[in-house]
């Protein structure tokens, strides 16, 4: 039976990242940020920019899905929180970026991509999951 899609068999990275309130607003009226900027989002997104395969669509690079939301959180008393502190409530303006990278690539491509983004992400304990997916694809 033929069809109009194929599937391609990928790995899912969605990794969350804090923003401040004005590159809140900014996402929110539909502009992108500035790789120039400073910060974890400017800094992970000009990763998933370089040559490697995050985001890798054959013909598109450096594709990845934006959304924004808020997480909360309270840290313990051991903790070192970028935001807030020990024993207090917490919430964190966040943009999360899911990037797709094909299934095939060697796991040290992708070992090093993330070892990247956690270096440049501020929190003590980032946020980022690393899934096996399918994406529907025209043929």
């Amino acid at each position: 039976m033929n069809t109009g899609h194929a599937l391609r068999a990928v790995k899912a990275l969605k990794v969350y990242c804090p923003i401040d309130r004005q590159i809140m607003t900014q996402l929110m009226q539909g502009e992108l940020p500035s790789d120039t900027g400073s910060g974890a989002l400017a800094a992970i997104m000009g990763l998933v920019r370089a040559d490697n395969p995050l985001g890798d669509f054959g013909i598109y690079k450096a594709v990845l899905e934006l959304t924004i939301g808020l997480e909360s959180f309270m840290p313990g008393p051991d903790a070192q929180p970028t935001l807030g502190e020990a024993g207090a409530a917490t919430v964190s303006p966040t943009a999360i970026l899911t990037i797709y990278i094909p299934a095939d690539t060697p796991e040290d491509s992708v070992n090093r991509a993330i070892d990247a983004i956690l270096a440049a992400h501020p929190w003590q304990v980032p946020v980022i999951e690393l899934s096996e997916t399918t994406l529907v694809t025209r043929i």
